[in-house]
């Protein structure tokens, strides 16, 4: 791989996980805040349908584990496994696609009911 490759995929990497600790941090001051309010899981989904502040933040946080995920994925399986060429890159596409597909469509089904 390229020099130019690899310090852009460094920087996504570096760039996703800034964005990740904040959509972690969001995340869980948001569980605590209705936990200690005493909301119920029917008071939240009614809160978070429709509302598209809700959908736009958890459609970044779903984003930004697409980007970071596979890079790590790939590092680890070069280091540990040795396991290099275009059947890793194939392979860790096919997660990308999968964690974008399946956190979009959360995202989507408390959004949209």
């Amino acid at each position: 791989m390229r020099a130019s490759t690899q310090a852009k995929l460094w920087y996504a990497q570096r760039i996703s996980a800034m964005v990740l600790a904040l959509c972690v941090l969001v995340h869980l001051v948001t569980i605590l805040y209705a936990m200690r309010g005493g909301l119920s899981a029917t008071e939240i989904l009614a809160r978070t349908r429709g509302n598209s502040a809700f959908a736009l933040f958890y459609v970044v946080f779903v984003l930004s584990v697409v980007v970071h995920a596979p890079i790590g994925l790939a590092r680890i399986a070069e280091e540990w496994l040795n396991w290099r060429g275009r059947s890793l890159h194939v392979t860790l596409a096919a997660v990308a696609i999968l964690l974008g597909a399946t956190g979009l469509r959360a995202v989507w089904g408390v959004y949209a009911g």
